[in-house]
């Protein structure tokens, strides 16, 4: 059978076409990601209907959603989740969970929704990738404010994630035997840090990886796709979820390249050509592709939600931040609470696996997806206007190793 390649060339066409755009108009504070998604919608079977999900688009959607997770995954400092930031961003993120178990419940109890507990999951992450840039570009990202958004952030991503996978997994029956399968799973994680870290140190494999890394073996980024491959294999062996092996991925290099300014300074630059370049643009695209937009129009109900969500995402993630309130002051943390409830990558890939799953019906998808993109252009525009006005934070030292080189 002759596989056709046209529909992956209009989808590289938009992916190239839509950065390239906004480009000329760098006063439009429009993400790149959100044009993408309404550009796939346009092409897609409920638009112009010149691109359907053919072979080689879902291949290269569905390593396009690993690759935005693996890169999630790699997002998270570590080094920086202790003390009272680790406190607050545990016991925000608790907080996030219980009021979006509630207002999902509310949200059963009015016939929209027929599983509370995904789609409060679904409500409680934050696009730590859309939020991390937002505040570097504000300078802020050394800041006491910077550094606890971007902790809890990354809580919530790791959460929601393992919380997931616990809770809903395509082989196990129950709880128990998901939770099985995810000791089994992250027993395998560990097994790979400790091994990883073993050969990493020793000084014959470290002199080869130095010589290979800037020819063209890559061998650092071969590697960290071997890994992110890996994992995923894995993960679907046992019935679990490919966002939930994506994420540990990258949490696992982060982990393991604690070296990466002294020794590769452009290995992180690399792993996100080759991610953002390639593959997540053909996941977002194929996104828009897949949005089943009549099912949203066709139902009220559906359109309803739309509003419904956006505001639980400001609650249920926002509402947390107060918290924050005796180290950053009240400005800062309401800055901090619309940040954290922006959110787009992981609603867009936990829906889909909802769909695949039967967890919830195409209107219910296109609503939570409509209100992430929303969420997108709303909540870090208004995040901006509310920093304007706040007094200037000290920036945080930068946590620094044994040898006292920062980190």
């Amino acid at each position: 059978m002759l596989m056709s390649f046209s529909g992956l060339a209009i989808v590289a066409a938009v992916a190239f076409l839509v950065p390239l755009t906004l480009g000329f108009f760098p006063r439009v504070r429009v993400p790149s990601v959100v044009v993408e998604i309404a550009m796939g919608i346009v092409i897609g079977p409920f638009g112009l209907g010149w691109v359907t999900m053919d072979p080689p688009i879902r291949v290269l959607s569905i390593i396009g959603m690993a690759a935005l997770l693996f890169l999630s995954g790699m997002e998270i400092e570590y080094e920086r989740l202790r003390g009272r930031t680790l406190s607050l961003s545990l016991l925000g993120f608790a907080i996030s969970l219980v009021l979006g178990i509630a207002i999902a419940f509310g949200l059963q109890a009015a016939s929209l929704i027929y599983t509370p507990l995904f789609v409060a999951l679904i409500l409680a992450a934050t696009a730590v990738g859309l939020v991390i840039p937002i505040l570097k570009d504000a300078g802020e990202i050394s800041t006491d404010f910077g550094q606890i958004v971007v902790a809890g952030s990354s809580i919530a991503d790791f959460g929601t994630v393992i919380l997931l996978a616990l809770f809903f997994s395509r082989e196990a029956a129950s709880a128990t035997s998901q939770l099985v399968l995810l000791g089994a799973f992250g027993a395998i994680a560990v097994t790979i840090v400790f091994a990883a870290f073993r050969i990493g140190r020793a000084k014959p494999v470290t002199a080869v990886l130095f010589r290979l890394q800037a020819t063209t073996a890559q061998i650092r980024v071969r590697g960290a796709m071997m890994l992110l491959i890996a994992l995923v294999a894995v993960a679907q062996r046992f019935g679990l979820e490919v966002i939930l092996a994506a994420f540990i991925a990258g949490s696992i290099l982060t982990i393991i390249d604690r070296d990466a300014e002294a020794t590769h300074p452009q290995f992180r630059q690399k792993l996100e050509g080759v991610g953002f370049g390639v593959f997540v643009p053909v996941f977002f695209v194929a996104s828009g592709i897949q949005y089943n937009l009549g099912a949203l129009l066709a139902s009220r109900a559906a359109l309803i939600q739309v509003p419904l969500y956006l505001v639980a995402l400001l609650v249920i993630r926002g509402l947390p931040a107060l918290l924050y309130r005796p180290i950053i002051g009240t400005r800062r943390s309401i800055a901090a609470g619309l940040l954290q409830a922006t959110t787009l990558g992981f609603v867009v890939a936990g829906v889909q696996m909802g769909v695949e799953l039967k967890l919830i019906d195409a209107a219910t998808s296109a609503a939570l997806v409509a209100s992430a993109l929303l969420s997108v252009l709303i909540f870090p525009f208004a995040a901006a206007m509310v920093l304007k006005g706040a007094a200037p934070l000290a920036a945080v030292a930068e946590p620094r190793s044994e040898d006292g080189t920062a980190r």
